[in-house]
C-alpha cells in the first residue's frame, strides 16, 4: 500500500508529502486549498443567483445563470456586469424563462412532466425561453433532428440551447465561486436599502406598548400619496352629477354607492385566482384520465371540476351587472370633462381591460389622435399615431363582444377601435351621432352620460375643434387623467364576500330554522334544549303537534299550539259524541241466492 513497498499501511511522512494521495480528495492533498474540507454550498436550481432566494420572475444570462428580474435590473443599472463571474452583461442579453408547473406548483418538464430536482440536467431555448429537461431535448429534438420547440413549435438551432443546470458541472452553482460574494459587494436594491435605513423597521414594536400604534400611524401617513386638489374637486362634481342622475332610478340608487377612487401611479398586478366556491368550470380537470395513462402525473381517482381564475370567473357574460362610472378630465382644462358609464354585463372583457389600463395610468397624457365632425373622436394610443396601444393581455388582443343589446343608436356611444375582427387593444372612440353601419363590427362597452349638462357641453367643444384632411386635430387634445368613481368588478367581489360571510354565519348557527328541525319535530343545533323547556317540544312529527296539557276550561297550558289550542283534555272528552254502531253488511254470493251466513242455524 505504501510507495514502492509491500506494507499495507501509509506512513505519516508519505501522507504529508507533496505527492500524497487520498481516495476522497485525490492526489496532491497537501497542495489543495486549505478550504477543501469546508462543506460544499450549492445553489438550488430554483434560486436567484443574486438574492439567494427562490425566484418568481426568472431570467437567465447567455451563460445560463438564473436571476430574478427584480433583483438583476438594479444591479445592471449600477454595475453593468454579471455578478457571478464579472463578465459584461446588458439588460437586452437577459432571456426570460418559462417554467412549466404541475398541480402541486412544482417545476416539471412540459413534455414528460418529470419533476425538476437539483440533479436534473436542465436546459432552456434562447429564442422562446421554454425550459426542458435535457433528456427530452436530446431524444425528441437532437437525435430526431426535429429543430422545433416542443411547446411553441418555433424553430431553433443547437446554439440556442442554454444549460441552466448540469449535474456533471457542480462548480457552476458553487456559492464559493461567485465573484460578488468573494468581494462582499452589497446587492440590496434601493427599496431594500430604504427599508434597512428606516428606523421603524429596526424597532421592537412589541416592547413599545401604546407607542407602537403611534409609530404605525406615522408610517402610514408618510406613505400616503399626495392628492391633487383639482382632480379631487372634479371627482366630487362628477359624483354629485351621477348621484343626481341615479336618484331618478330607485333601483340604481339602492344598489350603487359612488365614492372616488384615485388611480395608482403604477400598474397593478392581475387579480389572484378566485377562492369563491362558485368559481368552478363545467368541465373537469382531466387529471383522472391523464394520470391513468401517464406515470409522470400524480394519480387522481376523482373527476374534480376545474377551478376558474378570478379573471375568467368575473369575465363571464352577464356575471357582473353593476354599472361602472369614470370621470375623464381633458387638457386643456377649458374643454371640460366627460362622465363615462360602463356596461360590464354585456362587454365584460372590454370594461375589465379599460379599467385595468386606467388603474395603471396608461391613458394619462395620451392624445386623441382622430377627430371627425359629425362622426366620432378616437384616442387611447400612447404613440399618438393610431397604430399603437396594447391590451392588458399583451401581446395578445382580445375578441369582440357584439352579442348584447347595445347599439350605435345615439350620441356618446363608447366603443373599442380595432383593425379587424378580434383585434381589440387599448384604443377607443366616442360617437357624435348614431352610427348603425358600425353595428357588430366594434365592441360597445359604455357611453357618455349625455344627460349631464357638463358632459354634453364637453362633447360640443370636442366636436367643434377643427381637424385636417386626415382627421388629426389642429390643436392638441389630451386625456389629462381618468378617475374611477365606481369599479363594478370590485363591487361584485365585495358583495360576494359579504354574502359568503352571511352564509358562513348561518352555517355556524346550525343553518336556517327549517334546517334545524328534523322530520320528527326535534330541533338540532344550539339552543334546542331551551326551546323544548319553553314548550317547543311535544309535537308529533314536524307538522302535527299535540295540545298542551295541564289547563282546563280554556286556561290550558302553553304547549305546542297543537289541536287543543290551549284547551284542556277534559273539555274535548266531554264534547265528543258517541260513535254510531256500524251496520252489518250482507254478503252476496255471485250468481244470485242467499248465502250460508255464519252457520248459527246449524
Amino acid at each position: 500500500m505504501g510507495k514502492g513497498t509491500d506494507k499495507l499501511y501509509i506512513t505519516h511522512s508519505e501522507w504529508a508529502s507533496e505527492d500524497a494521495y487520498s481516495a476522497s480528495a485525490g492526489s496532491g492533498v497537501s497542495q489543495s486549498n486549505n478550504n477543501s474540507n469546508a462543506p460544499f454550498k450549492r445553489l438550488p436550481f430554483n434560486f436567484c443567483a443574486i438574492s439567494l432566494q427562490p425566484f418568481t420572475h426568472p431570467v437567465c444570462s447567455p451563460e445560463g445563470t438564473i436571476f430574478d428580474i427584480t433583483n438583476i435590473l438594479p444591479w445592471l443599472r449600477k454595475h453593468g456586469t454579471n455578478p457571478v463571474n464579472g463578465a459584461p452583461l446588458k439588460q437586452g442579453d437577459l432571456i426570460k424563462l418559462t417554467f412549466a408547473k404541475n398541480e402541486d406548483g412544482e417545476m416539471v418538464d412540459p413534455v414528460t412532466f418529470k419533476m425538476f430536482t437539483d440533479n436534473t440536467h436542465i436546459v432552456a431555448l434562447k429564442n422562446t425561453g421554454n425550459v426542458f429537461a435535457y433528456d427530452t431535448v436530446e431524444r425528441l429534438n437532437i437525435k430526431a433532428k426535429n429543430w422545433t420547440d416542443l411547446v411553441s413549435e418555433e424553430e431553433f438551432g443547437r446554439k440556442d440551447i442554454v444549460t441552466l443546470q448540469d449535474p456533471q458541472n457542480v462548480e457552476s452553482r458553487n456559492l464559493s465561486c461567485f465573484k460578488y460574494l468573494k468581494e462582499g459587494t452589497d446587492t440590496a436594491t434601493p427599496e431594500q436599502q430604504r427599508e434597512r435605513n428606516d428606523p421603524s423597521n429596526n424597532v421592537n414594536t412589541a416592547a413599545l406598548g401604546n407607542g407602537a400604534a403611534i409609530l404605525k400611524a406615522r408610517s402610514k401617513k408618510e406613505q400616503r400619496p399626495d392628492i391633487n386638489p383639482d382632480a379631487l374637486a372634479s371627482n366630487r362634481e362628477s359624483i354629485s352629477r351621477i348621484n343626481s342622475s341615479l336618484s331618478k332610478s330607485s333601483t340604481a340608487a339602492a344598489t350603487t354607492t359612488i365614492t372616488p377612487t384615485p388611480a395608482p401611479a403604477t400598474k397593478s398586478a392581475l387579480p389572484p385566482p378566485a377562492s369563491s366556491k362558485n368559481a368552478h368550470a363545467r368541465h373537469t380537470t382531466g387529471l383522472a384520465a391523464a394520470s391513468l395513462t401517464s406515470t409522470g402525473l400524480t394519480p387522481h381517482t376523482t373527476a374534480d371540476l376545474a377551478t376558474l381564475s378570478q379573471e375568467t370567473y368575473l369575465l363571464q357574460p352577464r356575471r357582473v351587472k353593476t354599472k361602472g362610472y369614470l370621470s375623464l378630465a381633458l387638457s386643456p382644462a377649458s374643454l371640460g370633462a366627460l362622465t363615462l358609464e360602463l356596461a360590464p354585463e354585456f362587454a365584460p372583457k372590454a370594461c375589465y381591460n379599460f379599467l385595468a389600463l386606467v388603474k395603471a395610468g396608461y391613458y394619462d397624457n395620451v392624445p386623441f389622435h382622430r377627430n371627425l365632425r359629425n362622426f366620432m373622436i378616437q384616442g387611447g394610443d400612447p404613440t399618438g399615431t393610431g397604430k399603437g396601444g396594447q391590451s392588458i393581455w399583451a401581446p395578445k388582443n382580445f375578441e369582440d363582444e357584439v352579442d348584447g343589446p347595445l347599439k350605435f343608436d345615439r350620441r356618446g356611444v363608447l366603443a373599442m377601435a380595432n383593425k379587424g375582427k378580434d383585434t381589440n387593444g387599448s384604443q377607443f372612440f366616442i360617437t357624435y351621432r348614431p352610427c348603425p353601419h358600425l353595428q357588430r363590427k366594434h365592441t360597445i362597452f359604455g357611453n357618455v352620460i349625455v344627460d349631464d349638462d357638463a358632459s354634453s357641453e364637453t362633447m360640443k367643444n370636442l366636436e367643434n375643434i377643427p381637424a385636417d384632411e386626415k382627421g388629426r386635430p389642429e390643436s392638441e387634445i389630451l386625456i389629462n387623467r381618468i378617475s374611477i368613481l365606481v369599479d363594478p368588478f370590485e363591487a361584485y367581489l365585495k358583495d360576494e364576500e359579504e354574502q359568503e360571510g352571511v352564509e358562513e354565519a348561518k352555517r355556524r348557527r346550525g343553518g336556517s330554522e327549517d334546517e334545524r328541525v328534523t322530520w320528527t319535530g326535534r330541533r338540532v343545533g344550539p339552543g334546542w334544549e331551551e326551546s323544548r323547556m319553553d314548550g317547543g317540544g311535544g309535537g308529533v312529527g314536524r307538522y302535527l303537534k299535540v295540545h298542551g296539557g295541564g289547563g282546563r276550561d280554556g286556561e290550558g297550558g302553553g304547549g305546542g299550539g297543537g289541536v287543543g289550542g290551549g284547551r284542556g283534555l277534559e273539555e274535548w272528552e266531554g264534547g265528543m259524541e258517541e260513535e254510531p254502531a256500524r251496520k252489518k253488511m250482507k254478503m252476496k254470493v255471485q250468481g244470485g241466492g242467499g248465502g250460508f251466513g255464519n252457520f248459527d242455524g246449524w
